[in-house]
């Protein structure tokens, strides 16, 4: 850190003559000739008091003030320390980063209600179960068909036994369904070529699940828009975890700053001069870096 100090006479602030006379009736009042002792002398005895002239500098920001007001609230420690313009745009970061995590949220759960609408109205459980039944030996010759109770008499599908399959027949039947309304369930079937043939638009009388009917493409395309406008809504939100942190470590770097910048101090010197007593005004600027 260097400092630099500068003295700036700024001229006569003023000028008293004091006039005595050497010898008084009650008093009288010895000079040496000597100039600066005779003017000292002759102002002591002239009961004058001199007064010292202060002048305020500005209060010291607290830089863990500054830090924690900052992370509460960005641009808070910014405005602590006096630097506007930087609270202004961390302010302006934290309510747009908000208005962005929040709305794309919406968004987000909007386009979510939107595709599982469309599932539920285009997608069946029971097409998929009688489906991979009936297809077991081109999905996976070694296993029996036979031996898995997946359709209950009165048409329903036995979710276990389904699930008991699916396990079994391995072969790119990666996944067990999950139950109708988790958010796997609407995850899977519109992800995974195994849970093709349940969509209405599929051809039942295809045996190789991989080919893709066009409304499984179509709604996969539903839960990806939903999936990005969540994205967006996260990067938000971390957005303004960042903006808290930077926001809290600048308002810290403002307070340091504001208290080292530049110190003033200003003062009266006096010159006596016989029975003159001339006041000079005088700065003395210091600044550090």
């Amino acid at each position: 850190m260097k400092k630099i100090s500068l003295v700036l006479v700024i001229g006569f602030l003023g000028c008293s003559q004091i006039s005595f006379a050497q010898e008084s009736s009650n008093n009288k009042i010895f000079l040496s000739g000597n100039l600066h002792a005779d003017s000292k002398v002759l102002f002591e005895s002239s009961g004058m008091q001199t007064q010292n002239i202060s002048f305020p500098s500005p209060d010291k920001k607290s830089p863990m003030i500054a830090g924690l007001l900052s992370l509460l609230l960005p641009g808070a420690g910014e405005f602590y320390t006096e630097s506007y313009w930087k609270a202004a745009v961390f302010a302006a970061v934290e309510v747009s980063a908000i208005v962005v995590a929040v709305s794309y949220n919406k968004k987000g759960d909007t386009q979510t209600s939107t595709f599982e609408q469309y599932a539920d109205g285009h997608w069946s459980i029971k097409r998929y179960a009688e489906w991979t039944i009936n297809n077991v030996a081109f999905i996976n010759s070694s296993v029996d068909a036979a031996q898995y109770s997946v359709i209950n008499t009165d048409g329903s599908v036995n979710h276990a036994e389904l699930n008991r399959l699916e396990r079994d027949l391995g072969s790119g039947y990666s996944h067990a369904l999950p139950q109708h309304g988790d958010q796997q369930y609407y995850e899977l079937i519109g992800k995974y070529p195994q849970y093709s043939h349940g969509w209405d638009d599929a051809n039942q009388s295809e045996t190789d699940f991989h080919i893709l009917s066009p409304n499984f493409l179509d709604y996969s395309k539903m839960r990806g828009k939903a999936n990005d406008y969540y994205n967006l809504s996260d990067k938000a939100v971390i957005g303004l975890y960042v903006n808290h942190f930077l926001s809290g470590l600048d308002a810290v770097w403002s307070a340091f700053s504001f208290n080292k910048d530049i110190a003033v101090k200003f003062r009266v010197n006096q010159i006596n001069a016989g029975t003159n007593l001339t006041f000079y005004p005088t700065v003395y600027l210091q600044y550090s870096f």
